[in-house]
C-alpha cells in the first residue's frame, strides 16, 4: 500500500448509537483519527454531499467524530469526489454502495470503513471492513511506514499519485538535483504531474549551490541555475506550475515534503534502467516532517541560503 492512502467512511461510523457505548465509539474514532490525519485522505462522496450530512443535528454525531471531520477539512484531507451512483443515498447502506461504486480505476480506494452492524450485507466485498474489526482486515493490516519500489518514473508516479493529485505544497529536497544529468531525466516530468488542476501547488526545489565533488563547495550560482532553469521553465509552460528554487550552502539527505505527507527518499527521484534497482521510501512522523520543513525555511538559520529564484 502507498504511504498515503484514500478511504471512504459511511456516516454511521460517526454516529454514537452505532456502538455499544459512547466510550467504545470514542476509542474507534481515536484510532481513525491517528491514521487519517497522518497517512490518509477521506473521500467526500457525491461532490460534498457526504460531508454536508454532518452539519445537521439529525443524528447524534460523537464529539470526536465532529472533531475529526473539522481537522480533515482544515488539513485539506477531505477529497471531493463526483457522484458515482445514479441516486443520492439516503441510508448508511446506500452510502456504502456509493463508496463501492466510486472505487474505479484510476481512482481506487484503499478501503471502505463502516459500522459493525452495517458490514453484514457487504461482507463478501473485501474492500468493506467494520470499524471494530480493522486490525484483522488485510488492507488495513498491510499499512506500512515504508515502501519498496523500483527506481523508475512509473513506480514513482504510482507511489506519489495522491500527493501529486491533492497536495497544496510540495518540496523536493535533493542536494544534487540536476535535470541535465541522465539520472534525473525523469524528475521534472514527475513534478509536472502535479499540474493540470486548480488550485495548482507551488513546488519548491532545494539543492546545494555548488556542483561536482564535495571537496569544493564554493557557490557556483550561475552554473547551477543554468542547469536547472531550462527544464523547469519548459515544465512550467506545459503544466501551469510555478517552481521556486533554493540554493543552499550544504546538506545531504533527500526528502519529499508536502502538506499531506513527508517522505524520506534516499535516491531522490533519480531513475535508472537497471532491472533490479530498488529504493525504500519511509513516511516521516508528523513532528519530523514539520522539522524538515522548518530546516529549509530561510528564517530558521540552520543552513545558509546562497540565492533563490522563481520560475516562471
Amino acid at each position: 500500500m502507498a504511504l498515503l492512502a484514500e478511504y471512504a467512511l459511511t456516516p454511521d461510523v460517526f454516529d454514537a448509537t452505532s456502538y455499544s457505548s459512547q466510550e467504545v465509539c470514542g476509542l474507534h474514532l481515536q484510532t481513525l483519527k491517528d491514521v487519517m490525519l497522518h497517512e490518509g485522505l477521506v473521500r467526500d462522496l457525491r461532490a460534498g454531499e457526504w460531508g454536508r450530512l454532518f452539519i445537521s443535528g439529525d443524528r447524534p454525531w460523537h464529539p470526536r467524530g465532529k472533531e475529526l471531520l473539522k481537522k480533515l477539512a482544515s488539513q485539506k484531507r477531505l477529497i471531493t469526489f463526483p457522484p458515482s451512483g445514479s441516486v443520492a443515498p439516503k441510508t448508511d447502506a446506500e452510502w456504502c454502495g456509493e463508496a463501492i461504486a466510486s472505487h474505479q480505476p484510476p481512482r481506487e480506494l484503499a478501503g471502505i470503513i463502516v459500522s459493525d452492524a452495517l458490514v453484514g450485507p457487504h461482507c463478501a466485498n473485501p474492500l468493506v471492513a467494520a470499524v471494530g474489526r480493522l486490525s484483522s482486515t488485510p488492507w488495513w493490516a498491510s499499512r506500512s511506514s515504508s515502501l519498496r519500489l523500483s527506481r523508475t518514473l512509473a513506480a514513482y508516479r504510482t507511489g506519489l499519485d495522491l500527493v501529486l493529485r491533492h497536495a497544496n505544497s510540495i518540496m523536493l529536497i535533493d542536494p544534487h538535483f540536476d535535470p541535465t544529468e541522465y539520472r534525473y531525466r525523469d524528475a521534472v516530468a514527475l513534478l509536472a504531474s502535479a499540474g493540470g488542476r486548480s488550485p495548482r501547488p507551488l513546488v519548491e526545489i532545494h539543492r546545494v549551490a555548488w556542483c561536482g565533488t564535495s571537496q569544493d563547495k564554493r557557490p557556483q550560482l550561475e552554473t547551477v541555475e543554468a542547469a536547472v532553469r531550462p527544464a523547469l521553465a519548459a515544465a512550467a509552460a506545459t503544466s501551469g506550475l510555478s517552481f521556486e528554487v533554493f540554493l543552499w550552502d550544504d546538506f545531504h539527505d533527500r526528502y519529499l515534503i508536502s502538506d499531506l505527507v513527508g517522505i524520506s527518499v534516499p535516491h531522490g527521484f533519480d531513475t535508472t534502467k537497471a532491472p533490479n534497482a530498488v529504493t525504500t521510501w519511509t513516511r516521516l512522523g508528523r513532528t519530523d516532517r514539520d522539522d524538515v520543513q522548518r530546516e529549509f525555511d530561510p528564517a530558521s538559520g540552520r543552513h545558509t541560503l546562497r540565492t533563490r529564484f522563481r520560475i516562471p
